[in-house]
């Protein structure tokens, strides 16, 4: 934190009288910030630096302040003094503000901004409203020696705080602190953007599944073609270092004949599987061709001739062809990982897959949504009576429960509760299945869990490293626990593997920015996203938040207005209370976004 004077961004801190009385001493987690390179910032361009130091300080620095409870304690020129209760609360808040810094540089022309961070725990005296001793001059200090983009935390703080943030952090050593008497142990988070949540996957070891054609005589079999496409994907997602896209972005070709060499491109996958499948009574042939995306070459290509009864014998057979042609191609090794435990009845297995063919249906499609429940529920009832230990059902099972919580389609028992229920069978039934583990992360999540749920999603993702789904409900529970930038790349990652499930992942974008404060990317995400599904009315509740917030009432107050034209009876207050925020204040800043436009919620 510099202590020369520099031209203030903000206006002056306003004057205090001091007096004995006024004295107290108390213990406080400090932290210092101080933009990197701020007097070349400067020199090249005092404006534009003036005027990017006001934005992010308004839009972010005192929203994700606030939201963590933090107190502004002062403003010198570029750095800033923050005192808070907890140490907890002051290393997310940093660690949001890194984040959400970083974002804001990738979307920002030119150099972009950078902080380094120091947070101490110590005694601090206070006088009015400013606060002074070692405790500040430590965090001070720390702060000058953190790394740019990064943070600095004196051992004190990280002893209070070590195992309850969403970082961890290295230790650095015992450092010499200018005008700091004592060595102080410190440790060290090297910035955002240093680690993802997936790991790179080299060029060319992607590839997608089209949706297999349905060539059975009998019509109403595309459920069945589509559920042993689905579960190829599945199984080809467990293989480490090879990316698939999943099943909502490949399905989109359906009904089509692409040209292979188009689908590489829109997808960014280097092969691609394509086949068919025909049932006739008990017998199931299935063909499948893996193809070149480059060049649209034939890679391999294969027909099975089967009974029902060995239709998981062709799947199996299917991946491992798959897996030995790549490994050539793209792969160095690893052996196909074992897929979960399935069942040996073929009518559960064939009611399992029109239950989960529901899972697409019943959101967007038309019809009674109670009957189709019902149906969907009663399917999957019947596939558990037949097979007790076939967890899969149950996973699905839980979904749909979810589904209907969330919309409020039936106005049976409590269905978050059935939702918690089926999800811990199925992982108590078999803990290999990614599904069981995924649905128990989102009813937990609900539960408002978010330690469970965020445990739970792990578990899913490290079954099936390729689980766009689960990094989606990773984002929101980092957005809901208080903690929207690292929300962030978990969403990446999702709409990565998913592109064909963009419209539903820029609406967690959007809240995660909002949350966040980063309004401009929070306004533009929201857009985007209506751009997509124009009868979306919670993403235009959040809009017109986000445009309170930056002091647009009267366009806030019109997008209300689009909103009760869609759904008069949207409840923004009953519509925050079934969402799982962690904290009262965060739902008072989005509520705050409304009022600040006029608008009653």
């Amino acid at each position: 934190m510099h202590s020369d004077p520099a031209p203030s961004a903000f206006p002056p801190h306003p004057g205090r009288v001091v007096t004995d009385a006024a004295v107290e001493r108390r213990l406080a987690a400090i932290m210092a910030t101080d933009v990197v390179g701020y007097s070349r910032l400067m020199g090249a361009d005092e404006a534009g630096t003036l005027s990017t130091l006001r934005r992010r300080h308004r839009a972010i620095v005192v929203p994700v302040v606030e939201a963590f409870r933090g107190r502004i304690v002062k403003l010198m020129g570029d750095g800033l003094l923050v005192e808070f209760a907890s140490a907890v609360d002051a290393v997310e808040c940093a660690l949001s503000m890194q984040r959400t810094f970083a974002t804001a540089n990738t979307e920002q022309t030119g150099a972009g901004m950078r902080l380094r961070i120091g947070i101490n725990l110590g005694d601090i005296i206070v006088e009015g409203s400013d606060i002074f001793g070692e405790g500040v001059n430590v965090a001070a200090r720390l702060e000058t020696a953190a790394p740019e983009g990064g943070i600095l935390l004196s051992d004190s703080i990280h002893a209070q705080a070590r195992g309850k943030v969403s970082e961890s952090f290295e230790d650095a050593g015992e450092m010499r602190l200018r005008n700091i008497a004592d060595p102080v142990r410190t440790w060290r988070w090297a910035g955002a953007g240093a680690a993802s949540p997936i790991a790179d996957v080299a060029p060319g070891h992607s590839i997608a599944v089209l949706p297999f054609s349905n060539m059975s005589d009998t019509p109403g079999q595309d459920y069945f073609s589509d559920g042993i496409s689905e579960d190829i994907i599945t199984d080809l997602s467990k293989i480490p270092g090879l990316m698939v896209v999943a099943r909502n972005s490949s399905f989109a070709y359906k009904g089509q004949s692409p040209d292979i060499r188009t689908v590489g491109r829109e997808l960014g996958v280097a092969v691609v599987l394509e086949g068919s499948v025909r049932r006739s009574g008990t017998r199931v042939r299935v063909n499948a061709q893996l193809i070149d995306a480059a060049t649209g070459g034939h890679l391999w290509a294969e027909r099975y001739d089967r009974d029902l009864t060995d239709i998981f014998e062709v799947q199996d057979e299917v991946t491992a062809q798959i897996v030995s042609v790549l490994k050539g191609k793209l792969l160095s090794g690893g052996a196909v990982a074992k897929g979960p435990q399935k069942t040996q009845s073929v009518e559960a297995y064939d009611l399992t897959l029109r239950g989960r063919a529901m899972l697409l249906t019943l959101p967007h499609g038309a019809g009674d949504k109670t009957a189709l429940l019902a149906e969907g529920i009663a399917l999957l009832e019947r596939a558990v009576a037949l097979d007790p230990s076939y967890a899969l059902p149950h996973a699905v099972l839980s979904i749909l429960h979810m589904l209907d919580y969330q919309n409020a389609w039936s106005k049976g028992a409590d269905p978050l509760a059935r939702a918690l229920s089926e999800a811990e069978t199925a992982v108590a039934i078999d803990p290999g299945e990614p599904f069981g583990h995924f649905a128990k992360s989102v009813a937990c999540t609900f539960v408002k869990d978010l330690v469970a749920a965020r445990v739970a999603a792990e578990a899913a993702l490290a079954l099936n490293p390729n689980f766009a789904a689960a990094y989606g409900t990773m984002g929101n529970i980092e957005t809901y626990r208080g903690n929207p930038g690292g929300a962030l790349p978990y969403l990446e990652v999702a709409l990565r593997l998913d592109p064909g499930f963009r419209s539903q992942t820029l609406h967690f974008f959007g809240l995660a920015r909002l949350m966040a404060g980063d309004l401009e990317g929070a306004q533009a995400t929201l857009r985007e996203r209506l751009a997509l599904t124009p009868g979306s009315d919670i993403s235009r509740a959040y809009l017109a938040v986000t445009l309170g917030l930056a002091g647009a009432e009267e366009a806030a107050r019109a997008v209300w207005a689009e909103l009760m034209a869609i759904n008069p009876d949207y409840s923004f207050d009953a519509h925050m209370h079934r969402l799982p925020w962690q904290r009262p204040d965060q739902i008072a800043y989005l509520r705050g976004g409304l009022e600040m436009a006029g608008i009653r919620p």
